[in-house]
């Protein structure tokens, strides 16, 4: 399939999306859409998928004037895409939600061995391990992805638009991805690649079109002729800046410790102590536990067995009111849009939520200019890009929705904030900020336990990372700053438990 549009434009209120912006397609390629957050890309690619209508341009599909008008116009086209946002109902089955535009009946019924034959040819290519009978609002926000991507696979089109299909995923993952992303081509697929990992384009793509600021900064240029700094340049309009925390050389008090931690999810005896002002990390590949830890540190798991203490007192959080209102914790979660953000809901009311407690007036009323005064240093400090706080949050890009994820939490001044995953779907700009951001909120004294499946993230901001695997902690690595020393050294770790052997010398 050849597609293309040409100077598209799409407004929404008080921004301009897309101003005249073109690209083109070809059969047999993948071709990577690069820029920051809110520069445009997802917009377009609803577009071309249905989701959206255009205020200008046109789409061209094999040379013919198109306009869809929904996603079933695109996918009848032979067009489908991996958004973003999810797009799959949490109490129907894995399998359900992969064949859903076609799913096969027998007699006037469901069919569902049919449906788990025929969703397991698919997600085998990504994901053995995942269960195309278990409901999908069992799954982790990683496992969802691979469901995303598979569904997506299934339709067997002839244009693929994929928006950031690795921000989860394992690095195992990506790779039986990419190995069949490159058999697609070469059956003359036409892909558009989306990601922030500069890495990942510059191993898949052939072309490359760049947005900045809702406008065309290259349009198909061949990625052989492109250098990581140039590709950066058109993105940002200047060099890359890289983040690095300096080693700390002063031991602090500690402020939290999990003494034989056995939880509900399955973790057992959990140890470890995090010191004020201090970046814990905490890394293990997809499954290993790490999340379903940090929720029942703040009580959203039920702790079974073991003591947590904090400032060497025991303590018991039952959910996350009382972890924030009565020990002052913040828990920063992964899924953003599901867990951590109020989409329909303004900037000032996302931001204010945590401080409620404190603006409310003698009848527990808050006043919006209150609010307001109180948001504001928090909007201009993050450097969130809006037209106004009343702004609607689920119109943000991805960089600003977790700029106001991370706004609340200032707001609210917590001693010990966990952040899950601070930079998935973020723009390399975004990141370089929201990675200065954290180095200073533990300067300020702030300590900060650090969910990444980023290595070089965990590696360029962590003091010391403890490396969890089968929801156990498996070793604690000290942090150098050398990245082939480090990563090789938590692997091991976690290879080690793998293979049931001792870990190699550090």
């Amino acid at each position: 399939m050849h597609l293309a549009i040409e100077s598209a434009s799409k407004a929404f209120p008080g921004v301009q999306a897309l101003d005249n912006v073109s690209l083109e397609l070809r059969p047999g390629e993948i071709h990577a859409l690069m820029g920051e957050n809110g520069a445009g890309k997802s917009t377009l690619i609803k577009i071309i998928t249905g989701l959206y209508r255009p205020d200008g341009g046109r789409l061209l599909v094999d040379g013919r004037e198109v306009s869809f008008q929904s996603p079933r116009d695109a996918i009848a086209a032979g067009i489908s895409a991996v958004h973003q946002e999810r797009n799959l109902i949490p109490r129907f089955s894995v399998g359900e939600n992969i064949l859903l535009e076609r799913l096969p009946t027998h007699r006037g019924l469901l069919d569902r061995e049919a449906i788990h034959r025929e969703a397991r040819r698919y997600l085998d290519l990504l994901d053995r391990g995942i269960d195309t009978r278990a409901e999908v609002r069992t799954l982790s926000v990683a496992q969802m992805q691979i469901v995303e991507i598979a569904k997506a696979l299934s339709l067997e089109t002839k244009c693929l638009l994929m928006d950031e299909p690795t921000a989860s995923i394992t690095e195992h993952e990506t790779v039986a991805l990419f190995s069949l992303l490159r058999r697609l081509r070469d059956e003359g697929a036409a892909i558009v690649f989306v990601s922030h990992k500069l890495e990942e384009v510059f191993a898949i793509a052939d072309r490359v079109t760049v947005l900045r600021d809702g406008r065309n900064a290259a349009i198909g240029e061949p990625m052989s002729a492109m250098t990581r700094q140039r590709l950066i340049s058109l993105m940002v309009g200047r060099e890359e800046r890289i983040v690095e925390r300096p080693q700390r050389t002063v031991e602090t008090d500690v402020v939290l410790e999990a003494s034989g931690i056995n939880t509900a999810f399955g973790h057992r005896d959990i140890s470890f102590a995090l010191r004020r002002g201090e970046i814990l990390g905490l890394y293990g590949l997809v499954g290993a536990g790490r999340s379903e830890l940090a929720r029942a540190i703040v009580g959203d798991i039920p702790v079974t067995g073991g003591a947590l203490r904090l400032k060497g007192k025991a303590v018991r959080i039952r959910d996350m009111h009382e972890a924030l209102d009565h020990h002052r914790i913040g828990y920063i979660s992964e899924d953003r849009k599901q867990e951590g953000l109020i989409l329909a809901h303004s900037i000032r009311e996302n931001i204010a939520v945590t401080i409620w407690k404190r603006l409310a007036g003698m009848l527990g009323l808050i006043a919006p200019p209150a609010e307001a005064r109180a948001v504001l240093p928090y909007v201009e400090r993050l450097e969130i890009r809006t037209p106004s706080i009343e702004q609607t949050v689920g119109n943000l890009s991805g960089g600003n929705q977790q700029k106001v994820s991370v706004a609340k939490w200032l707001a609210a001044n917590v001693e010990i904030l966990i952040i899950d995953e601070p930079t998935v779907g973020i723009d390399i700009k975004t990141k370089a900020y929201l990675h200065e951001l954290i180095h200073e909120i533990a300067e300020a004294g702030t300590s900060v336990l650090l969910i990444s499946s980023d290595m070089p993230e965990m590696v360029a901001l962590a003091d010391r990372i403890l490396v969890m695997h089968g929801k156990r902690l498996v070793g604690e690595v000290a942090n150098g700053r050398r990245y082939e020393t480090v990563s090789r050294a938590i692997m091991n770790r976690i290879h080690a438990v793998e293979e049931e052997r001792p870990a190699a010398a550090e």
